[in-house]
Parts: C-alpha cells; sequence; structure tokens
C-alpha cells in the first residue's frame, strides 16, 4: 500500500463525515497574517470568532461573522467556499474543529485552539443539537459520507445524553479529548496560542489584549473599549440574527446564542457522574491538560 503524504505540519490522516472533511485543507494555500480558529464545536468558537472580527475589522457593530470567518473544513455546503475564501483581499480568519492530526500546521498562519471544560461542552452541544431544526438532520443522514448514521434529535433528558457524550465525547467524527490533547501538546509552538472559555469569562478585557498582542494588533483604549461593548453576551443576543443569520436552528441565531454561562452540569450531575467525566479527562489528556480544560489555568 502507497503510504500518504500531507504536506502540513503534524497531518498524518484524514476525517471526513457529513459534519467534517480535512480535505479541504490538501494544498489550501495560507497567506502570511492569516488566523486559524481551532476549537471542538461549543467551546467558545463564535465568541472567539467574534472578536478576531472586531479586532481585524475595526469594531463593526453588528458585523456578519461567518462571512468574514469561514469555516474552512466544514463537511457541507462547499461550493465556492474555498473561491469566496481566496476572494478575500482583508487578512483572513479560518475556523476548522479538526483534531490537529487531521489538518495540520502550516508555518505561515497563527492558531488560536479554544477550550472549555468538558461538562460544560457536552451541556452546549446537547443544546444545540436538541434545538436544531429537522433539516439539519436530514442533511445530515443523506450526505455519502454518512456511515453510522441515522443521527437523531436528542431527547430532553440532559443526563442521559450527559452519559453518551462521556462515552464517545464526539460529534459526526472529532472527538473532544482527542482534539484537545492534539493541540495541548504544540502549546509551545510560537504560532500557537491556546485560549480558554473561563478566562474570556473572568477576564475579558486581558484576554483581547493578549490576542491582540499574539495577532501583531495594535490595541488603543478606543478600540479595547469598541470590542468588548460589541463582543459582550448582551450585545451579541441582541445583534444574533445579523450577526450569525440563516442557521439551522429553531430560534436562529437567538438558539446560537444561548446562555453564555458555566458550570450549569452542577445542578443536574451526580457526584458519580462527575467522577466518572474526570476519570475519563485525566486518563486521556494527562493531569496537566485535564487540569487546563476544567479550569483555564496552566500549570
Amino acid at each position: 500500500m502507497t503510504e500518504v503524504t500531507f504536506d502540513l505540519l503534524g497531518k498524518t490522516r484524514e476525517l471526513v463525515s457529513p459534519l467534517l472533511d480535512s480535505t479541504q485543507w490538501n494544498g489550501f494555500e495560507f497567506r502570511d497574517g492569516d488566523v486559524v480558529v481551532n476549537t471542538y464545536g461549543k467551546s467558545g468558537t463564535t465568541w472567539t470568532q467574534a472578536i478576531l472580527v472586531q479586532l481585524l475589522h475595526g469594531a463593526p457593530e453588528a458585523p456578519r461573522v461567518n462571512n468574514i470567518c469561514r469555516w474552512i473544513d466544514c463537511g457541507f455546503g462547499q461550493e465556492g467556499r474555498l473561491e469566496a475564501i481566496a476572494a478575500q483581499k482583508h487578512r483572513r480568519i479560518l475556523k476548522s474543529h479538526l483534531p490537529l492530526d487531521a489538518m495540520g500546521i502550516s508555518p505561515t498562519a497563527k492558531y488560536i485552539h479554544v477550550s472549555r471544560d468538558g461538562r460544560d461542552v457536552a451541556c452546549s452541544t446537547h443544546n444545540h443539537l436538541f434545538n436544531s431544526v429537522d433539516g439539519f438532520y436530514d442533511m445530515l443522514n443523506s450526505s455519502p459520507n454518512a456511515a453510522g448514521l441515522p443521527l437523531e434529535r436528542p431527547t430532553d433528558d440532559l443526563r442521559a445524553n450527559f452519559h453518551d457524550w462521556v462515552e464517545t465525547s464526539a460529534f459526526m467524527g472529532a472527538e473532544f479529548f482527542d482534539v484537545t490533547r492534539g493541540w495541548w501538546d504544540v502549546r509551545d509552538l510560537p504560532n500557537v496560542y491556546l485560549l480558554h472559555y473561563q478566562n474570556l469569562k473572568d477576564d475579558l478585557p486581558g484576554q483581547v489584549r493578549r490576542l491582540a498582542d499574539f495577532l501583531d494588533i495594535e490595541l488603543d483604549a478606543d478600540l479595547l473599549g469598541k470590542v468588548l461593548e460589541h463582543v459582550s453576551f448582551d450585545h451579541m443576543k441582541k445583534h444574533a440574527e445579523t450577526m450569525f443569520p440563516d442557521l439551522p436552528l429553531k430560534r436562529g441565531g437567538s438558539d446560537f446564542i444561548n446562555k453564555g454561562t458555566n458550570g450549569r452540569w452542577r445542578d443536574i450531575l451526580t457526584a458519580q457522574d462527575i467522577a466518572k467525566y474526570e476519570a475519563r479527562a485525566l486518563a486521556e489528556l494527562g493531569e496537566d491538560c485535564a487540569h487546563w480544560v476544567a479550569t483555564g489555568e496552566m500549570r
């Protein structure tokens, strides 16, 4: 069998599902200044995208974030996407939900990986899937890459769905611990920045400053003030239909910008549930990474 080689550092495999398509990175022409936002879904992707759009585009009040920051490795709606990205004249922001070994790293780009406590991710994922429109499931289940489906809407039993998530921590091909572990392992690369959802909650001004510094963006007090106003939960919720239109959710952008809180699992999960998750996180990630994912604190 012929060994397959890839042109990006760290890429060793393809991951193709109805939701994800790692082949979109093959041969992609990076430009100096490209920014890639990578997450396991529901980890703070949207918030980070909004911050970056604000920083790079002069803090517009209600930009169409997904038109500026394209999800390059999305498994559906691919027609014209790469051409649209190539046509962008401004500094580009690209979104990815892939594990590192399915996408690789270019020395030309800067990468921001966003993580969040897996228990919060599980709650947010359940909300997203529970509130998706029927057409979303029809589209995914009719995909030629729909092996192992049908995918069905989850029940409203969040605790039962949490147990299912802990067993696999996967959605349509990407697995939470796999995605997290890969980026943790390259955290010391100069073009990689690890960001945690809890840090955004605890110190948004400080995190915006650090992101601006990482991306070599000049940030004065006026721009910082506008960015903070425009990426506040209340502002994004108010302008959700403008900033995040055409989403396959029952209430559109309003469902996409949900509660913006952490720790909802504390009122739902038992001590045994929590111990089960923590044991898997420790086994999959190791002590230091598991601590960072749970708290946002690096040690």
